[in-house]
């Protein structure tokens, strides 16, 4: 066996594969070949950089650690998607391709049967048969479903590359033989998986906004104790009188200093002055004296 050496792992399995008749199949494994290769082209990763393994279904990538990982996961993001695009545009409903894919780092050594060998490479075998990616390709119309792991979020993905957005990630967790497994998705949390103990915070890099900040603060609801307005059945809280600290309110102000006052019937204390239609104009002041509307 060879010495473990730092790779970059890439795993793409078709949906639904076993469906699927002979000649389908042959047609399906064709075009996951054919995407994968223009993939790593377009990332600008050449054959002398690779190792292919073969699963049917699936295909296994061990890219060179000096390959650019940032070109790599940009044409994951976009060009594997337009592929897959112009692929089923063209197919029938039987032949329609679908992918899961994962993109991992570790190390993993060759033994002499040409074997891959590591707990790295396990770990994205793992993944990629986990129920939430396969439930995250089910929910969505996009024909590509990714998730990369732990580490390679950390080491890339979270620094916001261009044409890899962070926020585009998000935390989960998956089960799997060897325990729970820290993974990022790409794309919206299947909803089949809420409540399921799978989806994570994302360990803070994005925050929330807490509870009353810009656009979450209350109105006060509370009326001076000395009296209230009311319109159409609710209360409003008032301007504070004259004596209260603070300015009041712009607007007109209506001040009650004792007496009784009824809105409704056309009167105010028994006179019409300032009173057409059931509207008070001007200010009225009961209990004083006014600079304004006194009658002479």
């Amino acid at each position: 066996m060879t010495d473990p050496v730092s790779r970059t792992i890439l795993l793409l399995d078709i949906e639904r594969y076993s469906d699927r008749d002979d000649v389908e199949q042959a047609y399906l494994r064709r075009m996951l070949y054919d995407v994968t290769d223009r993939a790593l082209e377009a990332a600008g990763i050449d054959e002398t950089l690779r190792l292919r393994a073969d699963r049917g279904d699936a295909v296994m990538e061990l890219i060179d650690a000096n390959a650019p990982v940032t070109a790599l996961l940009r044409a994951l993001l976009t060009e594997v998607p337009s592929q897959l695009r112009a692929v089923n545009r063209m197919a029938s409903r039987s032949a329609q391709i679908r992918l899961r894919g994962v993109l991992a780092t570790g190390y993993v050594a060759v033994d002499r049967h040409d074997g891959w060998v590591g707990s790295d490479l396990n770990h994205a075998c793992r993944l990629l048969d986990a129920r939430l990616l396969r439930s995250a390709l089910r929910e969505r119309a996009d024909d590509l479903a990714l998730c990369v792991s732990d580490a390679l979020y950390a080491g890339v993905v979270r620094h916001d590359h261009p044409g890899i957005p962070a926020a585009d990630f998000h935390a989960v967790t998956v089960d799997s033989k060897n325990g729970p497994l820290t993974a990022w998705l790409h794309g919206p949390v299947p909803a089949s998986e809420h409540g399921r103990g799978r989806a994570t915070k994302d360990h803070g890099e994005r925050g929330e906004e807490a509870p009353g900040g810009s656009g979450d603060r209350p109105a006060p609801t509370t009326a001076h104790p000395r009296g209230h307005a009311e319109s159409g059945g609710r209360q409003e809280g008032g301007p504070a009188p004259a004596g209260d600290r603070g300015a009041p309110a712009p607007g007109a102000v209506l001040h009650v200093t004792g007496g009784t006052v009824s809105f409704g019937g056309g009167y105010v204390a028994g006179d019409q002055h300032g009173v057409s239609g059931g509207n008070v104009t001007g200010d009225v002041i009961m209990g004083g004296s006014t600079d304004r509307g006194e009658r002479p």
